[in-house]
């Protein structure tokens, strides 16, 4: 079901924000919680876009629910499969703004890549999204729709079968861990994605783990130990440099939170521990950040942390300033933290033929039209 203009979608709402609504079409308090708790099912456990197929409720009531509300999800503009079965989808929301979501299947496992902005305002240097001006924040329902769609898509509710089965991991889920590593920086998000997050890990609901959601911020340090007490979700830090200087140039944050503060804040986070840890996201970039030396400053850094850093190649993008390391150089580097005791693996780029890479998201539309301003000069 697309975007139904003028409905307000119950997608992302939770048990109480379903009450509420009920409240507005006249229905008694005292059937707010059964009414709500069967809605809750219905949407978030067996994943239906129609009002009419909630037998449990009356229907008279599903009628007023399908004249005042929806249960879209955002439309599908384009959709593209790579080579090694990454999905990346280009999504058009309610106010016609789009998002682009990524699904990256392996074996025994379906990780989605979900945005939290449209566009983004922090400017890093080597990421793409990063060049699109920041539009505006989602909204709860817009992060949670594209969980819900990506489901759909590739048939991860209860009895269903995929349009294509071919890539997908096997097993009885398809999508089994979330990350907010698309579009935008969380953080600058707080209270939606917080609110998205907890139906996600809902136990009687989505029923994601919380350990199986990871938040990557670029280091909005004031904000880090709040995410920690409110949502208790991993959490993993866009590091990409062990100096001030670089960092300044690589993550502009930086200026506003040097790494001290951020390591500071990191080392605070609530219910770390080894069975915890914060992952490090280090992009690796010739001649920039990857050298041996950088490499051992990385470890002292990270120092008395539980921590895994993931060490990430450069994924290219028309006009980036940077070139990813040799692979010779990133196994160097890898060494040497393997060497201090930290778990270092080397994130295998996914989805590059159709731009689905770390770095590399932004939305189409926005890249055709910088594409004709080129041509017609």
């Amino acid at each position: 079901m697309a975007v139904a203009p003028g409905k307000e979608s119950l997608v992302g709402l939770g048990r109480n924000g379903l009450a509420e609504k009920l409240a507005t079409l006249g229905v008694p308090e005292r059937q707010h919680r059964m009414r709500a708790s069967q809605l809750w099912s219905w949407i978030y456990v067996r994943g239906v876009t129609d009002f009419a197929v909630m037998t449990d409720i009356a229907k008279e009531l599903r009628g007023q629910l399908a004249e005042h509300f929806s249960l879209a999800r955002p439309d599908i503009v384009t959709e593209q499969v790579s080579v090694d079965g990454t999905r990346k989808w280009l999504l058009r929301l309610n106010d016609n703004k789009e998002i682009e979501t990524v699904y990256i299947p392996e074996e025994g496992r379906g990780t989605l890549c979900i945005s939290s902005q449209i566009g983004c305002t922090l400017t890093c240097s080597f990421c793409h999204t990063g060049t699109q001006r920041l539009v505006r924040n989602l909204t709860a329902s817009e992060i949670i729709g594209q969980i819900m769609l990506a489901r759909d898509r590739i048939g991860d509710w209860p009895g269903a079968v995929p349009d294509d089965p071919s890539g997908l991991p096997q097993g009885e889920r398809k999508i089994t861990n979330v990350v907010l590593m698309g579009m935008g920086e969380p953080l600058y998000n707080f209270d939606n994605v917080r609110d998205a997050c907890a139906i996600v890990a809902d136990g009687e609901g989505l029923s994601i783990s919380k350990r199986r959601i990871t938040l990557s911020t670029s280091g909005i340090v004031p904000e880090i130990p709040r995410w920690g007490e409110e949502a208790g979700t991993m959490l993993a830090i866009s590091l990409h440099a062990v100096r001030d200087e670089l960092r300044d140039e690589l993550v502009p944050i930086n200026k506003k939170w040097p790494i001290k503060d951020l390591l500071d804040a990191c080392r605070a986070y609530p219910g770390l521990s080894n069975a915890k840890r914060i992952t490090f996201e280090y992009v690796m970039l010739k001649g920039i950040n990857d050298g041996v030396e950088d490499a051992k400053a990385l470890v002292r850094l990270l120092a008395k942390i539980p921590a895994k850093i993931n060490l990430i190649p450069f994924n290219p993008w028309p006009g980036s300033p940077y070139e990813c390391s040799d692979w010779e150089q990133i196994e160097k580097f890898a060494e040497v933290v393997n060497r201090a005791g930290y778990a270092s693996p080397v994130r295998s780029p996914r989805g590059r033929d159709i731009m689905a890479a770390c770095g590399q998201l932004k939305s189409a539309s926005i890249k055709q039209r910088a594409s004709a301003r080129l041509a017609s000069a």
